[in-house]
């Protein structure tokens, strides 16, 4: 019988068709991928609303009073992760366009679907979402640095809050608010309990979906410029083999737990790719094309190990005690 242990259960392989045939419609069919753009941040709302409608919001003051998962959050993403960075861009070095796009990716800790794949790899995804708030503000202020830090002055004046803003409030702060508005009416009457229960099928086909969209809107601009980007794939790869590594260690420094660990390495290895995406396209023409195709293949390529991470996390690298 169908139900929705057994989707939860066969998740990966409904993403793994999933990104399959995103990918084949991207390359077979450009037009129906620039349909898809426009619609993405919005699925992944939805996504996060059904998301957020299985969290109980009453234990995220215990979550934010967690002092030693919001330090070690914050050594990993601002200072061991830029560390990495920086390294593998020495290891493999690429012209000016190229390393804007891979510093602005790299950079910035994802702070939206980041929760969705916590929950599916096990790790404590209300300490994520209680944390967005703070990675988002420490994100806006250390970014300009690193691009000065890293480039020169000159990269560090397109930072833009706007899109930043824009991605907090229409990503997090809408559905959250509708998330709970759904919770409070479900304690209430029967109505709001069917709605919850309704929402508790949808994180695994909208996640689906999310990959299909992603994949299948940006392949077509991967394709063009490959000849540039296929040197920036190897700092993607290693970026995703080694920072779990970083973070499983400093999670048995700071002592957190299975859980609160998996947190820790699902966000030193979730990327703020669709966030950063318009700040990539505010570039000077050509840069624009360069370094936004970067961005869309870190995308690609994180998309690809989140599915591995949902397995490997919590079975290999952080395995229950």
């Amino acid at each position: 019988m169908f139900s929705r242990e057994s989707l939860e259960k066969n998740q990966i392989g409904v993403y793994a068709v999933a990104l399959i045939v995103g990918g084949t419609v991207g390359l077979l069919s450009p037009r129906i991928g620039s349909f898809l753009e426009p619609l993405v941040s919005f699925i992944i709302a939805v996504l996060l609303f059904s998301m957020f409608c299985q969290i109980p919001f009453l234990k995220l003051r215990e979550a934010l009073s967690n002092r030693r998962f919001i330090g070690a959050l914050l050594l990993v993403n601002f200072i061991l992760v830029p560390l990495l960075v920086f390294a593998l861009t020495k290891l493999f070095p690429q012209p000016s366009p190229v390393l804007i796009g891979v510093f602005l990716v790299l950079l910035t800790p994802c702070i939206d679907y980041v929760i969705v794949f916590t929950q599916l790899g096990k790790g404590n995804e209300k300490l994520i979402l209680a944390s967005t708030p703070v990675l988002f503000v420490v994100q806006m202020i250390m970014l300009p640095f690193y691009l000065w830090l890293f480039i020169g002055a000159e990269a560090s004046e397109i930072v833009r809050i706007g899109p930043f803003v824009e991605a907090f409030v229409y990503l997090i702060i809408v559905p959250l608010f509708f998330a709970l508005a759904i919770q409070f009416l479900a304690r209430k009457n029967a109505s709001g309990v069917n709605i919850l229960n309704f929402t508790a099928w949808l994180p695994v086909p909208l996640m689906a979906l999310v990959l299909f969209m992603v994949i299948g809107s940006q392949m077509n601009r991967v394709v063009k410029e490959f000849n540039v980007i296929i040197a920036v794939i190897p700092i993607y790869i290693l970026f995703h083999i080694v920072s779990p590594l970083i973070s499983r260690i400093i999670s048995s420094v700071f002592s957190l737990g299975p859980s609160d660990g998996r947190a820790l390495i699902f966000s030193g290895g979730t990327r703020n790719s669709l966030v950063v995406l318009p700040l990539a396209l505010t570039l000077p023409r050509e840069m624009a094309t360069i370094a936004a195709s970067v961005v869309v293949t870190q995308t690609i390529i994180e998309l690809i190990a989140e599915l591995l991470y949902i397995y490997i996390v919590p079975n290999i690298i952080y395995r229950d005690v």
